[in-house]
């Protein structure tokens, strides 16, 4: 069984921070890919929480699909509700930059024969969280003018 756990965060601000992803793939308990990064335009109003976790989901089927992993059973786990919930269609993605972002996740899905997710508490998905911010931590150190605007709002 293919395990993947993603994650999103935008700071120092939401919306218009920094919006980085994360996920990690385990196949029998054993991780074997996991990838993290910057999610939009840092600083830009298509720069939220949302468009990372869309990003980290989209990224890590992307990554199955590539290896040819589309027959095995998926199980996604996440502790965002929403994307949870939108995927389920229990919500409707509504902002703009959300809605491309959902379907090119529901259709990927659509290339697994076996792929359910599920909503688990946030201290069950710390791993992901970790390389959330290891993704931030990076894009700051990568460039310093993030780093200076964060510090100007007084918010880094």
């Amino acid at each position: 069984m293919i395990q993947v756990n993603f994650d999103g965060l935008c700071r120092p601000t939401n919306p218009g921070g920094i919006a980085c992803y994360a996920f990690i793939i385990k196949k029998n308990g054993t991780t074997i890919h996991s990838g993290y990064g910057v999610a939009g335009e840092p600083f830009s109003k298509d720069s939220t929480n949302n468009v990372a976790e869309y990003t980290a989901l989209a990224r890590a089927l992307e990554w199955l699909v590539a290896n040819n992993l589309v027959s095995e059973k998926v199980e996604i786990k996440s502790d965002y509700k929403l994307v949870v919930n939108q995927l389920a269609g229990i919500y409707k993605g509504k902002g703009k930059r959300i809605i491309p972002l959902c379907k090119q996740v529901l259709l990927l899905k659509t290339k697994f024969s076996d792929i359910e997710i599920k909503w688990i508490p946030r201290g069950e998905n710390k791993e992901a969280d970790r390389l959330t911010n290891i993704a931030y931590n990076k894009a700051l150190q990568e460039n310093p003018e993030y780093l200076d605007k964060a510090i100007k709002e007084g918010r880094g």
